[in-house]
């Protein structure tokens, strides 16, 4: 196994993400529902929440010390748990910890949990990943 053990449980420094209108707007385009008339009071699809988690999880996926090998990686699941919804405006605090770390079949499966907290410290979605690198051949 390549993915060292020991990050098993390790949380990263929490990232922040601003939720605007504009971005929102973008992503409503990307996803084929139409650009909203006016951004700023668009409803942000829950599906929004991979733009918030991207970023703080980067800092998991690409820290040497955990071993993973970006190349080989392929996804294997996401789940976001909404505990509100978010809104244009939210600022938010993303926090990534390793949750799992096993070997199936030879190859690396990955489990990143980041909590998602609004300014004021409460819940807004809690996201599950799961990635795997594949082992060499």
């Amino acid at each position: 196994m390549s993915l060292n053990q020991s990050m098993l449980g390790h949380t990263w420094p929490a990232t922040t993400y601003t939720v605007g209108g504009e971005k929102v707007a973008e992503f409503l385009e990307a996803i084929g529902a139409g650009r909203p008339t006016d951004p700023a009071t668009a409803a942000v699809p829950p599906t929004f929440a991979v733009a918030v988690v991207a970023g703080a999880q980067e800092s998991v996926f690409f820290d040497a010390d955990l071993g993973l090998d970006f190349s080989r990686v392929v996804h294997r699941d996401q789940r976001f748990d909404h505990h509100r919804p978010m809104r244009v405006g939210d600022r938010l605090r993303c926090e990534p910890t390793v949750t799992g770390i096993q070997q199936l079949a030879g190859n690396d499966v990955l489990t990143v949990t980041t909590e998602v907290r609004d300014a004021a410290g409460h819940p807004v979605c809690t996201a599950v990943t799961g990635l795997v690198a594949r082992a060499a051949s």
